[in-house]
């Protein structure tokens, strides 16, 4: 595990930026830790990558020094389990709609009595030499981020706040705007009110906020970090892609 201190500065809204990885190799894991992202975040929701294959890709990332988080596919109990027990330092949770959510949430990624995580002995607790400090290390610095994508999130927003063990809140535009019935229409004044009472909650409660910014535009990141995010993804790996083979539009 590589998060010493990272859930702590996550919980004081202090600035981490990590991103995105959703192709399934360690050589892409390797070179985003080149850039020196405080974590990355393995998508696993919308992207076939096998369980064996996110073992080590985890193990890329902590071997060079970077936290790995999982986004999990769904806020599932077994989902959880295989992430955290690969040695994951933290959880992503798609779809939390409601404080029941982030309730079951935090019952699966931890150990009783703080949670119901069946116990195991694989990666993570040293293949069973080093189970005592891995319950350590899970009460201080396991990181678990919910993800609010869903009107009914918002709705539920400020109960949602209030549920012990959420480090972070996560906001997800696509879905919100599609939950209301209108996909990636985000000027929309009703998308536009639902994001910022996102906002003004997690600012009230003191909760940290976070998004992700696909494009590879800085400036973006810098407006997010007035609006009061801390929590932010930065562009994905093939969008890291995508802007250097834009230097060979010069050439063709």
């Amino acid at each position: 595990m590589k998060a010493k201190n990272l859930k702590k500065r996550i919980k004081e809204n202090k600035l981490t930026i990590g991103t995105w990885l959703t192709i399934g190799h360690t050589s892409v894991v390797e070179v985003l830790t080149q850039a020196k992202f405080d974590w990355i975040a393995i998508d696993v929701e919308h992207n076939l990558i096998s369980l064996d294959t996110l073992r080590h890709l985890i193990i890329a990332g902590q071997a060079n020094n970077t936290a790995m988080f999982v986004r999990v596919a769904k806020n599932d109990e077994v989902s959880i389990k295989y992430a955290l027990d690969a040695g994951a330092d933290g959880i992503i949770a798609p779809m939390i709609n409601s404080a029941e959510d982030a309730e079951k949430l935090i019952s699966y990624a931890y150990y009783p009595p703080k949670g119901k995580r069946g116990v195991g002995l694989s990666r993570a607790q040293g293949y069973g030499d080093n189970f005592n400090q891995y319950l350590e290390w899970v009460d201080k610095e396991l990181t678990v981020i919910g993800q609010i994508e869903h009107i009914d999130a918002i709705n539920d927003l400020e109960s949602i706040t209030k549920v012990d063990g959420i480090d972070a809140l996560m906001i997800g535009p696509y879905d919100l705007s599609a939950s209301m019935g209108y996909p990636g229409q985000f000027d929309r004044p009703d998308v536009k009110e639902a994001i910022e009472k996102f906002n003004l909650v997690c600012k009230k409660s003191q909760m940290a906020s976070g998004l992700h910014i696909v494009p590879i535009e800085e400036c973006r990141v810098q407006n997010a970090v007035k609006e009061n995010y801390s929590f932010i993804a930065f562009g994905t790996d093939f969008n890291f892609m995508k802007a250097g083979l834009k230097s060979m539009e010069k050439l063709t």
